[in-house]
């Protein structure tokens, strides 16, 4: 038996159930509601699986204790949705442990992993490739120039601490006297939302309006690392290790620094990428993304995003994603979606 820790009826819940119940598997949902709600039961003897708590207004209201919950896209809240997160991580191990049950993720690997600054310090004290980054917390528009000018870097990566799916995220370009922003981020007089439209801002005002409205939840600051491009598109690579395979890859393109394909961006062609940089680059770029996995041993799937630079040789984590396997229709070497093949590995563990 697996129980599911998920959004019921959501797309990664009824995929994974479909090809749990096809390789034999029985399945029972704990809805993140009532995990993110209060204490939960888990099933005797049962593997439990967690998977993404997203794309649900509720359990996003319960998990930030809040008491409406946000408007649609509304960026708001991540500092007290992560506290939730790692509270009903907590319940869920708790659970286990007093049923007997056996869980196949290590909650404090999950936490790490939605704290970007916590993540970052985590995979480059291992030597894995990562941006630069600022080493110290900035409190706002102000404090992020001042550490820029210090650093002596005029374009970065301003990322919400919690956030996921290129929410908040701002890619900045900034001189004496003018800034210029690339980002989903739409402002408004009330609030921030995060949009599918990617925006440019020009005015200073707006732009520090925006990184002063993200500040107060925590920012992750990288150096701007330049990206290859692929028919006139930038692009990098998700890949997801499974067990310790590269098996699915899926490339992203864009005509704007922000690649997630949620905001109308392309998929490539990874015969393509392997084209354009070498086999010995792309078989590089793959290991790297297998050493980041191998950062978080007790997670049997790691979502890494990879940077391929302009020299087509270097390459860096932009991110690792405890949930990243969303992908449908990417199938493996062996024609396994990314669930097929997390449950042979874990077939291979029973």
């Amino acid at each position: 038996m697996i129980a599911l820790v998920g959004n019921p009826g959501s797309r990664r819940a009824t995929m994974f159930a479909a090809a749990a119940r096809a390789a034999g598997h029985g399945v029972e949902v704990l809805p993140w509601r009532a995990v993110a709600g209060g204490p939960v039961a888990v099933p005797a003897g049962a593997l439990v699986r967690i998977d993404s708590p997203g794309e649900d207004a509720e359990v996003d209201r319960l998990l930030r204790r809040a008491d409406r919950p946000a408007e649609f896209g509304e960026i708001v809240g991540g500092a007290a949705w992560y506290r939730g997160l790692r509270a009903g991580l907590g319940r869920v191990a708790t659970a286990a442990e007093a049923s007997g049950a056996r869980l196949l993720h290590d909650v404090d690997e999950i936490a790490v992993m939605f704290d970007k600054r916590v993540a970052h310090a985590h995979l480059a004290s291992r030597g894995v490739p990562v941006p630069a980054a600022l080493p110290a917390a900035v409190g706002g528009y102000d404090e992020l120039r001042a550490a820029m000018r210090a650093a002596g870097w005029a374009r970065v990566f301003v990322k919400p601490a919690h956030g996921s799916s290129a929410s908040g995220v701002v890619a900045l370009h900034a001189a004496e006297g003018r800034a210029h922003a690339v980002t989903s981020v739409e402002l408004t007089d009330r609030a921030l939302f995060n949009s599918l439209r990617v925006r440019r801002y020009t005015s200073e005002h707006e732009v520090a309006a925006i990184v002063d409205r993200l500040a107060p939840d925590g920012l992750h600051v990288e150096r701007w690392f330049p990206k290859a491009s692929l028919g006139g598109r930038v692009f990098d690579l998700r890949v997801l290790v499974v067990g310790g395979v590269p098996g699915h890859v899926v490339v992203r393109t864009s005509r704007t620094p922000m690649t997630n394909l949620h905001l109308g961006n392309a998929r490539g062609d990874v015969d393509a990428v392997r084209a354009l940089i070498g086999a010995d680059a792309y078989g590089s770029a793959l290991a790297t993304c297998v050493e980041a996995a191998a950062c978080f041993p007790g997670s049997p799937h790691v979502g890494v995003d990879l940077m391929v630079g302009v020299d087509r040789r270097s390459h860096a984590v932009a991110e690792v994603n405890a949930f990243g396997d969303l992908l449908p229709g990417v199938l493996d070497a062996h024609g396994r979606n990314t669930y097929e093949a997390q449950l042979d590995a874990v077939g291979a563990r029973v």
